[in-house]
């Protein structure tokens, strides 16, 4: 196999082709092609992490990284705040008649656990 075949299955390979196509516009042999990629694998969705584009080392049956590092998912964050700022609802509590605000789609209805137990009756609340 020539070094202009090996380029061009490699090329073929990051672009999705499966090892019979691969064969087919290559014209090598179907098992020439399989033990090519099954010895040289290709990563056709290389993550990067989005504040620094440093290459993400993922870790086989974990949680998939996002950023590598605390650094830079805190920069990343602090510069994005409008993505999770509008998310914030402003309530009325049912119990005290305070206003507070509650994160994500909540219903809530009191504005701490205290004013809940309150106005539920149980023992040992105090507001």
């Amino acid at each position: 196999m020539t070094n202009s075949e090996k380029n061009l299955i490699t090329e073929l390979q990051k672009q999705g082709y499966g090892y019979k196509k691969i064969s087919t516009l290559t014209g090598l042999s179907l098992n020439s092609v399989k033990s090519y990629c099954q010895r040289h694998p290709v990563s056709v969705h290389e993550k990067v992490c989005p504040t620094c584009d440093n290459a993400l080392i993922n870790i086989p049956h974990k949680k998939t990284k996002k950023f590598c590092s605390d650094k830079c998912r805190i920069s990343w964050w602090n510069s994005h705040k409008d993505v999770f700022g509008k998310t914030y609802t402003s309530h009325t509590c049912k119990h005290c008649g305070n206003d507070f605000t509650s994160y994500g789609n909540a219903t809530r209805v009191y504005c701490s656990r205290a004013c809940y137990d309150a106005a539920r009756g149980k023992r040992g609340a105090t507001v």
